[in-house]
């Protein structure tokens, strides 16, 4: 019960990076590069729950159905998440346990397909602005939106794509169950993707929604839940950085809330890339945590040591 509790949430891109196939060879093979990372936690004995990303995945299956649409029935977005959450927790459970085996560490490595609670009257439903799957032509979108029942929007000049709400997680369920296994240090995979959007009907049902959800939001969320001393955000960044993408960025290394809060007021940080992250880092330290990690994968080992990564505190 002494041992600190760690809530990792990877990006999706930790597992299948842009410019890479997609095949499944070559998604095991970044998995494996990933945990060998990841598996700094192990040693270093934290009661650990990982949740990632799954847009590459996903936009590979909606891909697959705009491509066979004709021919087998199109699945629901929310199915494509839950696929993706099963799809990812086996290569990151694989991969993982036999990491566990090569350490002579005995622990338990588990998936569990997560549905998440979101607000039906969330504002993002009726105005939804995450891009989704492959980019066409609006002449090739029409015909697709006509047949699918697709809101789409153009992304960049002459390129459309899907768009989906994207609402806030409220309550991510099976949390209870998610604690008692962390608690007893078997290493959890859940909420792939944000988790899988569902709400409360008129008649009190859960139904699900066709909606992903932010997967960093999420992870601050379950990290309240289980009682996470630490949130890590592993994404494609070494650092935060001030003034990104100019002569005067510089890396922050260490940085309060007060400060954080002020900078993202003056609309520094990327929108909708970093932004969500910075949201969610300061959601885990007003509720419960005591600092925030965001760092690429191959710096985990340095960022531990406290040489690379921005560490965030209240």
């Amino acid at each position: 019960m002494d041992k600190k509790t760690i809530m990792i949430a990877l990006g999706g891109n930790s597992l299948s990076p842009k410019g890479s196939s997609g095949t499944v060879g070559e998604q095991f093979s970044f998995t494996r590069r990933t945990m060998e990372h990841l598996s700094e936690f192990i040693l270093e004995d934290y009661n650990i729950c990982i949740t990632h990303g799954n847009g590459p995945q996903v936009g590979n299956e909606l891909l697959r159905m705009d491509l066979t649409n004709d021919v087998v029935p199109p699945l629901p977005l929310g199915i494509c998440v839950a696929n993706t959450q099963g799809q990812i927790g086996y290569m990151v459970q694989q991969t993982l346990q036999n990491k566990l085996r090569d350490l002579e560490v005995d622990r338990e490595v588990v998936t569990l397909v997560t549905q998440v609670l979101v607000d039906k009257n969330d504002k993002s439903i009726k105005n939804p602005s995450k891009f989704v799957g492959a980019r066409y032509t609006k002449r090739e979108i029409d015909k697709l939106a006509k047949k699918l029942n697709w809101i789409v929007k153009e992304q960049e000049p002459g390129s459309w794509r899907r768009v989906v709400p994207s609402p806030m997680p409220e309550y991510i369920m099976h949390g209870k169950s998610i604690k008692a296994l962390v608690d007893r240090g078997s290493i959890v995979i859940a909420f792939g993707g944000g988790g899988i959007p569902v709400f409360n009907n008129d008649n009190g049902q859960i139904e699900g929604l066709d909606a992903v959800i932010d997967k960093d939001f999420s992870a601050a969320k379950m990290g309240r839940i289980i009682r996470a001393q630490e949130l890590w955000i592993i994404s494609d960044i070494d650092y935060l950085y001030s003034n990104f993408n100019t002569e005067n960025a510089r890396p922050i290394k260490e940085i309060g809330t007060k400060e954080l809060h002020s900078l993202h007021h003056q609309n520094i940080f990327q929108e909708g890339t970093i932004k969500p992250k910075i949201k969610a880092a300061l959601h885990f330290l007003k509720h419960h945590g005591d600092k925030v990690v965001i760092t690429s994968i191959d710096k985990i080992k340095l960022a531990i040591d406290k040489k690379s990564g921005t560490i965030i505190r209240n």
